[in-house]
This record gives C-alpha cells, sequence and structure tokens, in this order.
C-alpha cells in the first residue's frame, strides 16, 4: 500500500472556517483482464458452484499538492472441478482533489473514502465483463474499506516492529 507524501514539504493546513473538499477529477479503467481460458468447455451447465476468489488493492500516488490518484485493483477467479471458468484482473482508478483537511486525516480519506467512491463502477466493469463472458454476471458483495484500511494498518506495524 503506498503511503503518498508531499515530497518532504511542510503540507498546508486548513484555512480556519474553510470547509472540507472531495472533489473527483476522473475516473478511468488504468487496466483490465478477462480471460475464459477453457472455453465452450467451461460455458456448459454444472451442477457444482464455482469457488470464488476474490483480492482487492488499493495504492495512491501523489500527482500534486492537492491532486491524488487512487487505485482500486481486484483480481478474481473462478474454479469448478479443478479448472479454471474466468478469471479477470481490473485497475480502476480515479484522480481526486483533497482541499482543507487537516495532514493527520488524508491517509484515511484517501484509503477509505476515496476507493469507496470507486468501487461501484469496478463493480459494474466486472459484471458487465462476467457476463460478456458467457456466464451470470458476478455481483461482488459491498467491501468494508474501514476494516480493510485497519488491516493493512495493522500488518503495516507488524513489519515496522518485527523490522
Amino acid at each position: 500500500m503506498a503511503n503518498p507524501t508531499n515530497g518532504g514539504q511542510q503540507a498546508a493546513q486548513p484555512a480556519p472556517g474553510a470547509l472540507p473538499q472531495l472533489n473527483v477529477l476522473a475516473q478511468y479503467t488504468k487496466d483490465f483482464s478477462f480471460e475464459n481460458p477453457n472455453a465452450p468447455r467451461s460455458l456448459q451447465p454444472s451442477q457444482q458452484q464455482p469457488a470464488i476468489n476474490l483480492q482487492i488493492n488499493v495504492n495512491a500516488n501523489q500527482l500534486a499538492d492537492n491532486d491524488i490518484e487512487v487505485e482500486l485493483k481486484i483480481e478474481g477467479k473462478a474454479e469448478a472441478a479443478g479448472s479454471v471458468l474466468f478469471a479477470f484482473d481490473l485497475i480502476y482508478a480515479g484522480v481526486f482533489r483533497i482541499q482543507n483537511v487537516p495532514q493527520a486525516e488524508m491517509h484515511p480519506i484517501i484509503m477509505i473514502e476515496c476507493p469507496r467512491i470507486l468501487f461501484p463502477f469496478a463493480r459494474e466493469i466486472v459484471a458487465a465483463a462476467v457476463r460478456n463472458g458467457g456466464f451470470p454476471p458476478l455481483m461482488i458483495d459491498p467491501v468494508d474499506f474501514v476494516g480493510l484500511y485497519r488491516q493493512k494498518m495493522t500488518e503495516a506495524q507488524a513489519q515496522t516492529i518485527s523490522s
């Protein structure tokens, strides 16, 4: 998980009375692949429910003083009877302008609120690709980005302690 910085410069503190702002400047598919390696055999009806494995990660890159690119990476694979039915890899990103937010609150906003905004769009891309691959659409359950953030922070602390 990337930790965006401002090049070591002192971050500007919000002006007293200025309201915090989070604006989406752009959203886009940065990278996407979908594989249906065993078609048409994988499209035949089956009594067995496929095992679906998902991984979700968030990365951020500082673009300018107030502009940050946030990447939501979703990887998934469906398998049945030891065979891959489909696999996908999506990086869906957005450029966010964050203003009038204290530096101490920036990281959680970047790693929780920004991916929460991106997620419904990424979910739709995955559902459409799976459907277009010949399967029922994969509707990914909502993601607890707060829990994911806490897990990543705990892992980072554990690595710091063990180093």
